[in-house]
């Protein structure tokens, strides 16, 4: 088990990011233990076939037996949702005992895969080299692997984090995290972490705890050292359908009537959704959504309504009755 114990500092700096970097690196998990990640295998299928002459092998060696990763390799962000040459220039700057200390700690007790032991050695350059290399091929990873899917990946997580927020409004610290992940428990000021091969208690001590939901991750996932400050992934909700295709139009009848982008957000719209999740499966911008709500809600084929802090929209019974679902009577 790992614990942090936050005080009402630290509750008062918790914040959400959103890093590319972090989600490159976790997806590297997918491509070695495939049988944990069902969902994510549509994606896994279209990458194997692009990487090419990337030396995923080494990639590969820097995940452990136990599914750790490196903690040099996912730096905590400064800010909200910086960009991935940002947080790779930080790894490229990370000193090269916090690397040999990260591997042995990601690997151990296991002993480092080949491709890593020069890199174990006290010697510096060795370990210098190997961080350069791996940055080269996460960059080449993430053009191929993560870069395509960014936009869509990024709604997902904001959405996540659109839903925390209203449960921290609605229920404070406790709401927070009580849904987050079964692993996940908040008690009198700490939050615990069950089922983690390591076992430590960490103060954030006016550090905060930074949260960071991520599509890759399976689990919660604290960094590997203790001495790391608080930060904490977690398995970001609305991952089910990251993968899926678009939905299809509906009627050619409707299509031509109200235009194909609008049969498509009816079709979604059989359950109530805020705008931020239906430009995620449409795979465009919340801007464009809005756009077509506020046609589809002024001719009464939606109706909306407010929830915490987001305005959940969904298909009137004129709707219900244009795509062919009103109810039978």
């Amino acid at each position: 088990m790992i614990s942090f114990a936050l005080d009402v500092e630290d509750l008062a700096d918790t914040r959400f990011a959103v890093s590319p970097l972090q989600e490159t690196v976790f997806s590297l998990r997918v491509l070695h233990s495939p049988g944990l990640f069902a969902l994510h295998l549509p994606w896994r299928r279209s990458v194997l076939g692009r990487l090419g002459a990337l030396d995923t092998g080494l990639l590969m060696s820097l995940v452990a037996r136990r599914l750790t990763l490196p903690d040099f390799l996912t730096p905590r962000p400064a800010g909200f949702a910086p960009a991935f040459e940002e947080e790779l220039a930080q790894v490229r700057g990370t000193p090269p005992d916090l690397v040999r200390r990260d591997l042995l700690a990601t690997h151990a007790p296991d002993p480092l895969p080949e491709a890593l032991r020069d890199a174990a050695a006290q010697d510096d350059a060795s370990a210098v080299r190997l961080r350069d290399t791996v940055c080269e091929l996460l960059r080449g990873y993430w053009e191929i692997a993560v870069r395509p899917w960014w936009p869509q990946i990024r709604l997902v997580v904001e959405a996540d984090m659109t839903y925390r927020a209203r449960q921290l409004a609605m229920g404070g610290t406790r709401l927070l995290f009580a849904d987050m992940h079964p692993n996940l428990r908040w008690h009198d000021g700490v939050l615990y972490i069950d089922k983690m091969i390591s076992r430590h208690h960490a103060a954030a001590s006016g550090r905060g705890l930074l949260l960071l939901p991520s599509v890759f991750a399976h689990k919660p996932a604290p960094p590997v050292s203790p001495q790391a400050p608080p930060s904490l992934v977690y398995p970001s909700r609305g991952v089910g359908t990251l993968w899926a295709s678009a939905p299809t139009t509906g009627t050619r009848d409707l299509v031509s009537l109200i235009g194909a982008p609008r049969t498509k957000l009816l079709t979604l719209l059989e359950e109530p959704l805020p705008t931020v999740e239906l430009a995620r499966r449409l795979r465009v911008t919340p801007s464009a959504v809005s756009q077509h709500l506020r046609v589809l809600h002024a001719t009464g084929l939606v109706t909306r309504a407010r929830h915490g802090r987001q305005v959940l929209y969904r298909r009137s019974p004129l709707g219900d009755q244009l795509t062919g679902d009103a109810p039978q009577r």
